[in-house]
């Protein structure tokens, strides 16, 4: 049977479009619920500033309250988007990390106050500290499949972005739905693209359901090759600096797809239903994915 990995991104992407801003021992508790659903990839927090995502504040705290990563044989990770991030990050024992390089340059300044460009050098040298520190570092190109301001992000566009990322040597390359614009032949042609830029690195896919095509999506990565895919408990989530950038793809939506298509994901449905309804609850949010709703089959 083959794996899919599913890394959940609940605690830290999930958490930081959401109103309600929960209590660090509240994200710690999540961070557990989701390893008792089967999770061997947690993003856990954001190292980012905390004026721009309060919601995320608290991140060294979280961080240092973990176990030492990978002693529990789980795989905590945080996003960081510069070298001050990524200290902070490593400072608490942090030893995997993603950052972003935005398609379009108008969200890149938007979210990260630089062009693509300027984006790449700070990515850049990120991935050097990482390689003598020894930590991984995965980068995710943002707004892959559209922009929140400039509207289609053309082929040629992405091509060139990706091929800057290949350039860099990433430990795991991620495509970024940031927006929710994208149909399952979007992502087999951005995927069959990236494979031949970067023949030999992991891919992911980070996929929001603005438009109810996350689960489509995540098949269609799959069957392109993609064998680690970002969900969040409950569909919580966004992207509080790309405007109408809703809830992720929900994490118990995506364990019961795959598993009726004969892949093993390593999580149980039962408890991703019980931790969405947990969260969902903790947050005054409605559960967006549809099992939470309806359950499993059979049941």
């Amino acid at each position: 049977m083959t794996r899919v990995e599913i890394v959940e991104v609940s605690p830290r992407d999930g958490l930081q479009n959401e109103r309600t801003t929960l209590s660090t021992a509240d994200k710690l508790e999540l961070v557990d619920r989701a390893r008792r659903t089967g999770a061997r990839r947690i993003e856990v927090t954001s190292f980012v500033r905390p004026d721009r995502v309060p919601q995320l504040a608290d991140a060294a705290e979280v961080a240092t309250a973990l176990p030492a990563n990978g002693t529990d044989g789980i795989g905590y990770s945080a996003l960081v988007l510069n070298v001050r991030g990524y200290e902070r990050a490593v400072a608490t024992g942090i030893r995997e990390v993603t950052t972003v390089v935005l398609a379009s340059d108008t969200f890149s300044e938007r979210n990260q106050g630089m062009s693509t460009l300027d984006a790449l050098d700070v990515v850049r040298e990120i991935r050097g500290r990482g390689r003598v520190d020894g930590v991984k570092v995965a980068v995710t190109i943002g707004a892959s499949f559209g922009c929140p301001f400039e509207g289609e992000v053309p082929e040629d566009r992405f091509t060139s972005v990706a091929a800057a990322v290949a350039d860099l040597g990433a430990d795991e390359v991620c495509l970024a739905d940031t927006i929710g614009v994208a149909v399952p032949s979007d992502v087999e042609t951005r995927f069959g693209i990236l494979r031949e830029l970067s023949p030999d690195v992991p891919m992911r896919i980070h996929l929001h359901d603005t438009r109810n095509t996350g689960v489509a999506n995540a098949v269609a990565a799959v069957r392109s090759g993609v064998r680690a895919l970002d969900a969040s408990l409950g569909g919580i989530g966004g992207c509080p600096f790309a405007p109408g950038a809703s809830g992720n793809v929900a994490t118990e939506d995506l364990v019961y797809t795959l598993h009726r298509m004969g892949y093993d994901t390593g999580l149980d449905l039962g408890e991703a239903i019980a931790h969405a309804e947990w969260v969902t609850g903790k947050l005054g949010v409605p559960v967006s994915g549809r099992l939470a709703k309806v359950g499993g089959f059979p049941r």
